[in-house]
């Protein structure tokens, strides 16, 4: 049926929000285990970053859903 632009912000959409539940569970666990201050630092810039991109791409889907 060629490119669906929906079905592709759909699926984006649950990898995003997925990439962000990794980070934060690595984050969690690099501090359960008392691993390394710099390790999770950056963890969180990741999150925040993954986080970032995440609200872009739901407000692309919300936005088109409705037009």
């Amino acid at each position: 049926q060629g490119f669906r632009p929906m079905i592709a912000l759909n699926y984006l959409s649950m990898v995003a929000v997925a990439a962000v539940a990794v980070v934060l569970l690595l984050g969690v666990i690099n501090m359960m285990k008392g691993g390394s201050p710099n390790r999770s630092q950056q963890l969180m810039r990741w999150r925040v970053l993954l986080q970032f991109g995440a609200i872009i791409v739901l407000m692309a889907v919300l936005w088109l859903r409705g037009h």
